[in-house]
């Protein structure tokens, strides 16, 4: 039976991140899933790989909880099982920057609208991504965010939002699937920053805007073992020693290895 990757996240306060873990770890478990969730205080995110019958009934299933209610899922086919096992963990943050923020602030930008940001004038275009993920791929005009660790991120901004507020300059950013845009829009407009993110990510971008490729240069790393996506969302020949030659990835490429000889 074919193979789906799906991957969702919401930030919403949960009181008892332990309970909403163990509640996961049950749903996926039950219908036989694999992949990742994280679950925190300030609400969940989660990849997971399966059949589309048990995707399906999980989906429901988290939906049913109140504080998941109308959580919104992107599905994508899979050659390579992305996933070896499941992991359901209870962490700080969903993802990790140590900067607060959850409340996503700036403006939500959809696909139809990026492309005209990447033209525009007065639009820094930042790739609020890992360096070797740049590296892979990235939209037009993005600079390299020189960034090793995404913890990394907040000391690039306070270096360049001077500059960016003294230029009148807007900053429109964008990440694989739009949480670490969302993680960080308020702390930025906290910093007197004009802020757009591209809303859904680059996923979505290449979900809906036909021609892509005219936009983007590359492919897209994702972090499980299908590595590389292209375009048209389909997987590539690229592979973990090619995305992480690197010195300072190294240990990615380590881990990346014990991941590929679990599955």
């Amino acid at each position: 039976m074919p193979l789906f990757h799906i991957a969702f996240y919401r930030f919403v306060p949960l009181a008892d991140p332990d309970a909403h873990a163990a509640h996961l770890r049950g749903l996926a478990a039950a219908e036989g899933l694999t992949g990742s969730v994280i679950v925190a205080h300030e609400g969940v995110n989660g990849t997971l790989a399966g059949t589309a019958p048990a995707l399906d009934a999980f989906q429901d299933a988290l939906q049913a909880v109140p504080a998941f209610a109308g959580l919104g899922f992107r599905r994508t086919a899979c050659t390579t099982p992305p996933f070896a096992r499941l992991a359901v963990h209870r962490r700080r943050e969903i993802v990790a920057v140590g900067q607060g923020g959850g409340a996503a602030a700036g403006t939500a930008v959809d696909p139809a609208a990026w492309r005209a940001l990447l033209d525009a004038p007065d639009v820094v275009v930042l790739d609020n991504r890992n360096r070797f993920e740049w590296r892979l791929g990235r939209f037009r005009g993005a600079a390299d965010p020189g960034v090793h660790h995404f913890r990394d991120f907040p000391d690039l901004v306070r270096r360049q939002a001077p500059q960016w507020r003294a230029d009148g300059r807007r900053v429109a950013m964008y990440c694989t699937g739009g949480i670490r845009c969302d993680k960080t829009s308020a702390w930025m407009t906290g910093l007197g920053l004009d802020v757009l993110r591209l809303d859904g990510g680059i996923l979505r971008y290449f979900a809906e805007v036909p021609d892509a490729h005219a936009d983007w240069d590359g492919e897209c790393f994702v972090f499980d073992n299908r590595v590389a996506l292209d375009t048209r969302l389909q997987e590539t020949a690229t592979t973990a020693e090619q995305v992480f030659a690197d010195p300072d990835d190294h240990w990615r490429l380590d881990r990346a290895r014990r991941l590929d000889a679990a599955v």
